[in-house]
């Protein structure tokens, strides 16, 4: 993804650029920014075409959408007083594999089970303020005299102003009624449809620069936090870490390998990778992090933090395998494959790798405060194998 900042927004002669750049202005919560996004994922979608107004509904429904990700499976914080991640709080939601595992890109399923939740619910708030809100740097003369302090006031009167002004200041959409409570669909315009099909990755690259933005103030120590805002067009292979760790295990046989949780033996067929820290939290597949378990116990512990007792186990585990790989890769492939460990971990050369004392200190220097840190966020912890 590419983002953009309001700069290199394209320039209209027809269109105020300048007020579309200042739609995130003073934004205290994140429901422009993922109503901005929402809007033009369905405008994209429907291939640009605006014949047909689009739903509060629909809008709320991809909106809830957008936010799943980085607020249920990646456990960010939105701003306590964020309504969006406690409408998905309060919806009982049934989230299938294609979604966990990144198969559902175009978000169809997670549409379908958030819409099918919501039916008999109140969706109405998500549309209080925003779709009317979002629009003020487009008719700003026109809104001189409301105060937009009063909230409720403000909201009342845009619907009336918005569409007595549609042909003239051009804002991005009008509204299916003058009356704020009869509001139940946008009319987009024309005119933007069109420039929003011809800069679609800039305009979205550059909204999602402010919501990233936004969302490191909140999140300020949450690792990968730009990998946690959309849903990854595909889940990265294991394929090569996979590799490293069968040799591994194939050179020294069974006896010397077991499960850090379960005490079972491993061998180079029977083992799955096992994101130590929850791949949900870290978002990246980095080998340091990535411990072989028989795949059964890999499923059992899915998304949670391990209890603090499997942590020597682990450096343990991964000492021993360094120390094997050294054996069986020449010195180029072993700098090329361990790398990441020197990269990621308070460690300054490879050879310090094999130093288990100095391995030991950068692992609780590194997993210790992002334990905390995930647990901090919302990630259960203190798990323990259990047959």
């Amino acid at each position: 993804m590419i983002l953009t900042k309001e700069s290199s927004l394209p320039y209209s002669n027809n269109l105020n650029t300048k007020a579309l750049a200042g739609l995130f202005n003073n934004t205290t919560n994140s429901y422009k920014f993922i109503f901005f996004i929402s809007l033009i994922d369905i405008l994209k979608r429907r291939d640009f075409v605006v014949n047909e107004p689009i739903s509060f509904t629909e809008l709320t429904i991809e909106m809830l959408a957008n936010a799943w990700y980085p607020h249920s499976l990646f456990k960010l914080s939105f701003g306590t007083q964020d309504t969006i991640s406690k409408k998905l709080d309060s919806l009982v939601l049934e989230i299938t594999d294609p979604t966990l595992k990144f198969h559902d890109t175009d978000k169809n399923l997670l549409r379908n089970t958030i819409k099918i939740a919501i039916e008999q619910g109140n969706s109405k708030r998500l549309m209080e303020f925003v779709p009317f809100r979002i629009l003020s740097p487009f008719l700003e003369q026109e809104l001189k005299d409301i105060d937009k302090a009063k909230w409720g006031v403000f909201e009342e009167a845009m619907p009336l102003i918005v569409n007595h002004n549609f042909h003239t200041r051009n804002p991005l959409y009008k509204f299916n009624s003058d009356e704020r409570k009869k509001c139940t669909h946008i009319i987009f315009n024309t005119q933007w449809a069109e420039y929003f099909k011809e800069n679609f990755s800039i305009i979205h690259g550059w909204a999602s620069w402010h919501w990233l933005q936004y969302m490191q103030k909140r999140n300020p120590s949450s690792p990968n936090l730009i990998n946690k805002l959309f849903v990854p067009s595909r889940r990265s292979s294991l394929n090569k870490q996979s590799i490293f760790w069968k040799k591994v295990l194939q050179s020294k046989g069974t006896q010397d390998f077991h499960c850090i949780y379960s005490g079972a033996p491993l061998t180079d067929t029977n083992f799955s990778l096992d994101h130590y820290l929850p791949w949900s939290f870290v978002a990246h597949d980095q080998i340091w992090n990535l411990i072989p378990t028989p795949a059964e116990i890999n499923s059992s512990k899915s998304n949670n933090l391990p209890h603090d007792s499997y942590l020597n186990k682990f450096i343990k585990f991964q000492h021993q395998g360094l120390i094997i790989a050294k054996d069986i890769y020449s010195s180029r492939e072993f700098d090329n494959k361990t790398e990441p460990f020197v990269a990621d971990l308070p460690l300054n050369q490879t050879s310090d790798l094999l130093n288990f004392n100095k391995l030991h200190s950068a692992y609780t220097q590194t997993i210790i405060p992002l334990h905390l840190i995930a647990k901090n966020q919302g990630f259960s912890s203190s798990w323990l194998y259990s047959e």
